[in-house]
Order: C-alpha cells, then sequence, then structure tokens
C-alpha cells in the first residue's frame, strides 16, 4: 500500500468533512456491507466502493445500523437515537433545549428540490475534491484486494 491508500487517508483526511462522510468511514471499515445507508449526497457515490446500498432517505435503519445524512439530518439522526435509546420524552426535550424546528427560508436542501443552477454551481465548486477523494478510494480499496 502506498501513503496515498492507507487507511490513514480514509480514516484522517475525511475527518474534514466529518459530518458528510461518517457513513463513508463506516462502508470503509465494513460495516455496511450488504446494508442500506444513507449518506450526504455529495459523497454517495462512495459508498458503494466498499459494498453498501445507497438510500437516499434522511435516516435509514438497516438491521442494528442506522446511518443518517446531511447536516441536519444528522440532528434528525441524533434524535431519533436518543429516541431509541431513552424514549421520545428525552428526545423532544433535547430537541427543544435545541430549539430545533427548522424551516429553511428556500427549498434548495437536496438535488432533487434545488433549481439546476444551484446544483450545478455547488457540483462545480466541489468538482476537484470530490474526483480526488474517488480516485484515492477507489486506490485504497483496490491496494486491499491485492
Amino acid at each position: 500500500m502506498t501513503d496515498d491508500v492507507s487507511p490513514d487517508f480514509v480514516f484522517g483526511t475525511l475527518a474534514t468533512d466529518e459530518l458528510r462522510v461518517a457513513q463513508v468511514r463506516a462502508a470503509a471499515a465494513g460495516f455496511l456491507v450488504g446494508r442500506r445507508a444513507a449518506c450526504h449526497w455529495a459523497w454517495r457515490e462512495l459508498l458503494p466502493l466498499f459494498g453498501a446500498i445507497v438510500d437516499d432517505s434522511r435516516i435509514v435503519r438497516d438491521g442494528n445500523i442506522l446511518s443518517g445524512g446531511g447536516v441536519t439530518a444528522g440532528i434528525d439522526f441524533v434524535l431519533a437515537l436518543i429516541a431509541e435509546l431513552s424514549g421520545q420524552r428525552v428526545a423532544e426535550m433535547v430537541q427543544l433545549g435545541l430549539e430545533y424546528a427548522p424551516q429553511p427560508p428556500f427549498n434548495a436542501g437536496r438535488p432533487d428540490t434545488a433549481s439546476p443552477e444551484i446544483l450545478e454551481a455547488v457540483n462545480a465548486r466541489n468538482a476537484t475534491n470530490r474526483a480526488q477523494r474517488r480516485a484515492r478510494l477507489e486506490g485504497w480499496v483496490a491496494a486491499r484486494q491485492t
């Protein structure tokens, strides 16, 4: 293995996008093979590299695996997890404590609701980073298979 495709990349460099790629980390560790998983829309294409099944829901439960996609979906995910572990009352108390009552001023929070112009601009802004990350992860996967 080269330094470019080391586990340090998967479990270190990806930390810069922690909320968006936590599921990619779980997939790289082998936890999502054959499992449905949610992930931020911009990184979903990476999940199948590790055998995960992409699901574009905000929160996905597949057996004992619970995953969420995106930043605000991460809040939803945590509230669902709190409800499962400690009950709905506790989750609602946390939600109130956070004053989490989203009412976004625009309907551009998902690729299917954003205008084509906005989606194109975001994809263009992220294109280089996405391509580099995908190439490095593909290299890492290939090195693990040899």
